[in-house]
């Protein structure tokens, strides 16, 4: 992300800006849908709202910058407020990575109508919705805290999700840090996930 600042500084704005822009829309959208489903903790905490300053982790938004990879702050939510906690945790838990699909969605509709003036802008809006088919396929995988675990814990049977719910909270962490370590320059979960998110964006465009 650093190197595109020294070679085009407005294009590195505008990528950059629309990746914080994303991060924010997929905790947003875990915030509203939660507050819907009638638990009002994010509403309470201040995160019922689309400025970004609410949903940025500092130090995730400094590993974007320096690492290429980092995060937002969790959406805070109290199953105990929810009248199906395991149902309605996981529409809480897809709300974030359908709003990335859209938006990625609604920017290949601007590309693909001609919208979009000037090549380094096209290929700008591009990597924008890149990230946000990035964020939604990357979010989906069954890993604790990724929304993927909330998601398949509401789809297994009961006895067989509290053990999978279990393992994940003792192992998840280290599991997620293996799948996105670096192995011979590439990740494990780059390598699974870059044929899903080629056709995806094959699809689009």
């Amino acid at each position: 992300m650093l190197q595109l600042l020294a070679t085009n500084p407005l294009a590195f704005v505008i990528i950059f800006g629309g990746l914080l822009l994303s991060v924010t829309i997929h905790e947003y959208a875990h915030c509203l849908i939660t507050d819907k489903l009638g638990d009002p903790t994010p509403r309470s905490k201040g995160r019922l709202t689309l400025d970004p300053r609410a949903h940025l982790d500092p130090l995730g938004t400094l590993m974007i910058l320096f690492a290429n990879f980092g995060w937002g702050k969790p959406a805070p939510f109290d199953p105990y407020n929810l009248k199906n906690p395991v149902r309605d945790t996981a529409l809480i838990a897809a709300a974030g990575p359908v709003t990335n699909l859209a938006a990625a969605l609604l920017l290949a509709l601007l590309l693909n109508l001609g919208l979009i003036p000037f090549l380094w802008l096209q290929v700008a809006v591009f990597q924008i919705m890149a990230i946000n088919v990035m964020l939604a396929v990357f979010n989906l995988v069954p890993v604790y805290p990724l929304d993927g675990s909330k998601i398949l814990t509401a789809i297994l049977p009961k006895e067989t999700a509290m053990e999978y719910e279990a393992t994940m909270m003792r192992y998840g962490t280290l599991i997620l840090l293996f799948l996105i370590f670096p192995w011979n320059g590439i990740s494990p979960v780059a390598r699974l996930l870059s044929p899903v998110i080629n056709m995806v964006l094959t699809w689009l465009i």
